[in-house]
């Protein structure tokens, strides 16, 4: 990590709200400033007010899309650096969100060496990056668990339309809810 980067201000926007906790609070580990938000709406409004240089944003927000939360920040923010995350990798969303302005797209699992140097990586080649191939490619409960966040989202959190989505019990959906996220 570079000096400069010390005074570098990060914001996180990820719905997952211990996901994004812990990589916030490895960040501040390092000296950085963090503010944190989960949803869209609420990172547009830290940005205001925190004017972060840095912004790790999870392409699935809740209800919000994280490539949309790229364009509204970078307008209000044009030398807002973006480095996106997903659960969901693939080339069409890679390469529509460096489109959109991110330097870089991480797919989950990972952890804040992970998206510093994806930053770093970034600041020395001076171009938008590529989507990276997974180091290890997340465990199918992740993939499920982070699908059944996706549906439920979509279904504005209600459980008993999320269950008839996915085809499930709603007490199967419940207890599958009940569970923390899967690490990988």
């Amino acid at each position: 990590m570079s000096p400069e980067s010390k005074a570098t201000r990060y914001l996180i926007a990820d719905d997952d709200a211990p996901f994004r906790a812990r990589l916030a609070r490895a960040l501040r580990s390092r000296g950085l400033e963090v503010a944190e938000a989960e949803s869209a709406e609420e990172a547009v409004r830290a940005a205001k007010s925190f004017r972060p240089e840095r912004a790790v944003i999870d392409l699935r927000l809740g209800e919000g899309s994280g490539l949309e939360l790229i364009r509204a920040l970078r307008s209000e923010h044009p030398d807002l650096v973006c480095v996106v995350l997903t659960g969901y990798g693939s080339i069409s969303t890679a390469l529509e969100a460096v489109r959109r302005g991110a330097r870089h797209y991480l797919t989950k699992p990972v952890d804040a060496d992970d998206v510093l140097h994806a930053f770093e990586r970034g600041f020395e080649e001076g171009a938008p990056v590529a989507a990276d191939a997974p180091s290890s490619a997340p465990s199918l409960h992740r993939v499920e668990w982070e699908h059944i966040q996706r549906v439920l989202g979509d279904c504005g959190g209600n459980v008993s339309q999320a269950a008839r989505t996915l085809g499930l019990h709603r007490r199967t959906l419940q207890r599958k809810l009940a569970t923390r996220p899967p690490q990988r």
